[in-house]
């Protein structure tokens, strides 16, 4: 069974100092995790907002790409042009629509996986046209000596994934975008299989096809290919409307397992499993009938944005325990674990 760390959320907005004295921090979500040692990472995605004393105004943030700098944008709430009924976006009818949120990426550490001193300063921030209106999402896998880092850009050419490098996860090199707009989600496999690294991805449209999850193939991390649709939603209620890749995938004896999240027709999100053979991490064992995880607390349904878990990081723990790190209700992180051979049933 899945049980809830008592102690949840383990980290909020409140445990997180903001990136500049003109901003405030409002939610800490969706982290990327890994072990290093003994000691546990989370690389938290930390949701920011400009602080505007005007009641009548209201303010984003953006990467200006001439200045090399994030600048505040404001709008004036009486303009009919502008549309505030929204607190996450400003939809303006000459402009187009904004986030009012800009998130950055910032460290976490822990000696025991539960209680975790958040670094004071980010790891990173928006520093590119591609990260325009921030960066958020990121998984973590060590492989070759150093931290794979694969995160969410917002801009307005779309949504992608850079990749970045760090050896001590102090500091990061971007490495760039990793596939093309639009497409989320990227986990790396914590090791070659048959001389090659391996991605999950989830490339998304709004034509005809449903959000499903991707694999990839690369001899460098750099270049890509062998794209293949492997798991698609459905036909299960609780992941009917979409999916998409968690955590890097964990490797046990029965093959690799990857926690995913489902979308029902609610737009509710949940935790399942699927198992990919060992030796082709293209060709699927098994999946979920049901989740493992499900917005049942009060801090998973009554958040920032209702009814929502979502995993970028789970570590397996050397008693075969599964440790996997969420985000409750894109506000807070939280824990929960369950054994290995539980979440493999789950998958079948």
């Amino acid at each position: 069974m899945i049980i809830r760390e008592k102690t949840n959320p383990i980290i909020s907005a409140s445990d997180v100092n903001p990136s500049r004295d003109d901003f405030e921090v409002f939610g800490v979500f969706n982290a990327g995790a890994v072990a290093v040692g003994k000691r546990t990472f989370l690389l938290l995605r930390v949701a920011e907002k400009v602080k505007v004393e005007d009641p009548d105004k209201t303010a984003i943030a953006k990467f200006d790409p001439e200045t090399q700098k994030i600048e505040k944008v404001f709008f004036d709430k009486n303009d009919p042009d502008v549309d505030c009924s929204d607190s996450r976006t400003v939809r303006t009818k000459t402009q187009g629509n904004f986030i009012t949120s800009m998130a950055h990426l910032r460290g976490a550490w822990s000696d025991d996986g539960v209680n975790f001193i958040v670094e004071k300063e980010p790891l990173l921030v928006a520093g590119t046209a591609l990260e325009m209106y921030g960066i958020e999402d990121p998984r973590i896998t060590f492989i070759d000596g150093k931290y794979i880092i694969t995160y969410s850009v917002v801009s307005d050419d779309g949504i992608g994934t850079v990749m970045a490098f760090s050896r001590d996860l102090k500091s990061a090199e971007r490495k760039g975008l990793i596939f093309l707009q639009n497409n989320k989600n990227v986990a790396i496999f914590p090791e070659k299989v048959n001389g090659l690294y391996w991605a999950f991805h989830r490339p998304f449209n709004k034509v005809r096809t449903k959000e499903s999850i991707w694999i990839a193939a690369s001899q460098d991390l750099i270049h890509w290919g062998q794209f293949k649709k492997i798991v698609s939603p459905g036909p299960e209620d609780w992941d009917i409307l979409k999916i998409g890749p968690g955590a890097p995938p964990i490797k046990t004896e029965k093959g690799w397992l990857e926690i995913y999240h489902g979308v029902d027709k609610d737009e509710r999100y949940s935790l399942g499993a699927v198992l990919l053979d060992a030796d082709d991490p293209s060709k699927v064992i098994s999946k979920s009938k049901k989740p493992f995880l499900v917005a049942e607390e009060p801090y998973e349904t009554d958040g920032l944005v209702k009814n929502i878990v979502f995993s970028c990081g789970a570590i397996k723990r050397d008693n075969g325990t599964i440790d996997v790190y969420y985000g409750a209700s894109d506000d807070t992180m939280c824990l929960a674990s369950i054994e290995e051979k539980e979440l493999l049933e789950y998958a079948k």
